[in-house]
């Protein structure tokens, strides 16, 4: 059974797929979208949000897990 995703790398991916959407539609709607002309016009924006989704959501599942001392909050 492969391990849960941890909330930071969940959190990570969501921020990616929000500021890559923001970027799609800037370009769709005030610059010219000639890098993405050879995809249909249905595609280009979901391209651009699920890339930096799907990279960010790599990197963050394939960096180790800081190791963290257990605390005890009963002990001051």
């Amino acid at each position: 059974m492969a391990a849960p995703v941890e909330a930071k790398v969940k959190a990570a991916s969501a921020g990616a797929f929000l500021a890559g959407l923001a970027v799609a539609l800037l370009n769709a709607i005030v610059a010219d979208s000639s890098l993405l002309g050879p995809l249909p016009s249905w595609a280009q924006a979901p391209l651009l949000a699920l890339v930096p989704a799907a990279l960010t959501w790599l990197a963050g599942y394939q960096a180790r897990h800081t190791v963290r001392d257990h605390v005890d909050p009963t002990q001051g």
